[in-house]
């Protein structure tokens, strides 16, 4: 198997579990602080506004698009392509005591007059901000369903103190990730709310390879402490942590350049999710485990005798 790190002697991550304690505390309270100040920059999928799809003669660069738009106050437009390079679809948030039918006309003007050629309205819709609550009320118990299951699962898989642990782990990183977008004011949209979901998947396999480990640990070595045993499983999990982190920021940074605009949300949020989420694995699902007393009882089955086995052995 590839190994980046082979290390004869295992790396003592617990050392440092309490200032990261300290740091992950920090982080969430600026967080929720940030979230109970600013709240959430929402996109047009959750405010609502007006939806408009032209067709261009010829194919439409779209940065030269958005240059026109900005020129014309409408800086905030959100333009991509829909079915072909000919086609492009305008979203606008919603201009107060501004009807659609006039932002659609304005914006068509704006592009008439840019050097696009023949331009034709092909469609002006409306999106109330109803369906952006909506959306907004449905992501949250998304979000909420997904940790229950995944508590119950690994409750099942392995034991209540590190399902405690990796359900923790996955709330420290929404909430830090969604400090970050509240923090900088980052467009939080449908995409970046697949990306939230996506981290709930990637922390929690980071974490189950690692618990994997430690239950393993646990059973062949008798001798170590819960906080040697954590140490040298993150140690046998090392390499291959930093394998898949790597290659996953590599693709994330190319979406993140080449992407578009559109994309700059989604691959924001994955990018701290999968930074936060390996940093969680450590610091905070294994070292919960710890400081809720896991130890190598709680990793061996119980061997339930059978009534009479006494006497067959006797015989």
């Amino acid at each position: 198997m590839l190994e980046l790190i082979k290390s004869k002697q295992t790396i003592r991550f617990m050392k440092y579990a309490k200032p990261a304690t300290w740091l992950s505390i920090l982080l969430v309270v600026i967080s929720v602080g940030s979230l109970s100040t600013n709240w959430i920059n929402w996109g047009l999928d959750f405010t609502g506004g007006t939806l408009i799809e032209v067709g261009f003669q010829q194919p439409a660069n779209l940065e030269d698009v958005r240059l026109t738009l900005s020129e014309a106050d409408f800086p905030d437009a959100v333009v991509q392509h829909f079915g072909s390079s000919h086609e492009v679809m305008v979203r606008l948030a919603p201009r107060e005591g501004v009807k659609g039918q006039v932002i659609g006309n304005q914006v068509l003007n704006a592009l008439t007059a840019g050097d696009f050629g023949d331009v034709d309205m092909r469609r002006i819709e409306f999106v109330g901000p109803n369906v952006g609550d909506e959306l907004a009320e449905n992501g949250g118990i998304a979000i909420i369903i997904a940790l229950i299951c995944i508590m119950l699962y690994v409750s099942m898989r392995f034991e209540w103190r590190l399902a405690m642990g990796s359900v923790l782990a996955l709330g420290h990183d929404i909430i830090i990730t969604l400090g970050v977008f509240s923090l900088f004011q980052i467009e939080f949209d449908l995409t970046v709310l697949a990306a939230l979901l996506a981290v709930i998947g990637y922390s929690l396999n980071d974490t189950i390879v690692v618990f994997d480990r430690i239950r393993e640990n646990f059973r062949l070595i008798a001798t170590a402490t819960p906080e040697e045993i954590v140490d040298q499983s993150l140690t046998q999990t090392l390499s291959r942590t930093i394998i898949t982190s790597s290659t996953t920021i590599f693709v994330l940074i190319s979406l993140f350049v080449v992407g578009g605009a559109l994309i700059h949300g989604f691959a924001t949020a994955l990018l701290i999710g999968i930074f936060v989420g390996t940093y969680s694995s450590i610091y905070v699902a294994s070292a919960l485990a710890i400081n809720l007393g896991i130890s190598r009882e709680h990793m061996i089955p119980e061997v339930i005798e059978k009534e009479g086995a006494d006497q067959d052995a006797l015989m």
